[in-house]
Parts: C-alpha cells; sequence; structure tokens
C-alpha cells in the first residue's frame, strides 16, 4: 500500500474515531508512521485529505451500490430483485470503508452542512431515488403493480436506512439485522410484485 494510500486509511479510522475536528494532520502522519511535514508531500492539508476520502468514497459506493445516475441492469424476477437488494445493504453494512465514512458522517453532519447533505444522500434520498427508478422500470416492465414508485421506494428503503443505523451502532446484532431486512425485503415483494 503507498503512502498515500495509508494516509487516508488511518484518515478516515481517525475521522471515524475522533471526529474531523478532533483529528490533526500530526496523528494522522503519526499513525502512518511518518513525520507531519511527510504528509504535506501528498496532501495539501488535512481538507485536502478529507475530500480525497470523500471522492474515494463515493466513487466506490457508485460502484458497488449505485446510484440513481447508476441502477445497473433490471432485476428481471422477484428473486433477482431480492438477491440484488440484499446485495447492495451487505455492501453497505460490511465494506470498511463505506462503514467508516457512514460513522463520520452520521457524527459530522450536524456541525457541517456539506456533511449533512451527502449523509442524507446516502440514507435517505439518494437510496430512494435509485430504487424509483428500478421499481418504475420494474413497473413498466409488468413486474410491479402500478403504485406511486417513489412512495413504494420509501417504503422499502426507510426500513433498511434505520436497521443499517442500528447495525452500526450495535454490530452484535448484525446477524438478526441482516435476516430482518432480507425478511422486510422479502414481504416488501410479496405486497407489491406481480410475478
Amino acid at each position: 500500500m503507498s503512502t498515500k494510500d495509508r494516509i487516508t486509511e488511518e484518515a478516515l479510522t481517525l475521522f471515524a474515531q475522533n471526529g474531523y475536528d478532533g483529528t490533526s494532520v500530526e496523528q494522522i502522519a503519526e499513525k502512518v508512521g511518518i513525520k507531519a511535514p511527510s504528509l504535506y508531500k501528498h496532501f495539501k492539508g488535512k481538507e485536502d485529505i478529507l475530500n480525497a476520502l470523500i471522492d474515494m468514497t463515493e466513487a466506490r459506493y457508485e460502484e458497488f451500490f449505485g446510484s440513481d445516475r447508476r441502477i445497473g441492469k433490471l432485476p428481471e424476477s422477484k428473486e433477482e430483485f431480492i438477491q440484488t437488494a440484499i446485495q447492495r445493504v451487505s455492501f453497505t453494512m460490511n465494506d470498511p470503508m463505506i462503514l467508516k465514512m457512514r460513522k463520520f458522517l452520521v457524527r459530522e453532519q450536524f456541525r457541517n452542512e456539506r456533511f449533512a447533505e451527502i449523509t442524507t444522500k446516502h440514507q435517505l434520498n439518494g437510496i430512494r431515488e435509485m430504487y424509483k427508478k428500478i421499481i418504475e422500470g420494474m413497473m413498466n416492465n409488468g413486474l410491479f403493480k402500478e403504485d406511486d414508485p417513489e412512495l413504494l421506494a420509501t417504503e422499502l428503503t426507510a426500513p433498511v436506512a434505520l436497521w443499517v443505523s442500528q447495525s452500526d451502532r450495535q454490530p452484535r446484532y448484525k446477524d438478526e439485522i441482516a435476516e430482518n431486512i432480507e425478511k422486510h425485503v422479502r414481504h416488501f415483494c410479496d405486497v407489491y410484485m406481480t410475478a
């Protein structure tokens, strides 16, 4: 792993533990095993590290979870929809980078409007918009009953976001939470899908 990658990895861990203001460049450098001036060879400062982390996390989320701009292939069956949803949830609950960033953002969302917007995007609006498009496309293909796709997307994603948040706070319940999420997704499909 390059020094630059180690800097971002350690910075994210410290930001998630201590918050942005509670983490210094010196602490990051110490965790990496370098002197603070050496860190400036890779980043202009703490804000530059944070911006790099946000960009990296957004790209990772886009690649492995998706977004309203990148919904991926529309599922062609109930089981495919369920499996895709469960894979996305598993990624968001278990990916170390996403988990640390979510913990950091949840902590910082009340101090910084930018962080509040990113948190809302990933815990509510962005996920809802992505699933609105998926459900709408599947509705057009006759796989979902005719209904309001935005309301259905909200009904699907809001409880999942709450469970993911609980998993972050109480990781000892992660397996039980994953089971509840799968039951919820299956129930949702039983109620609203045609096939």
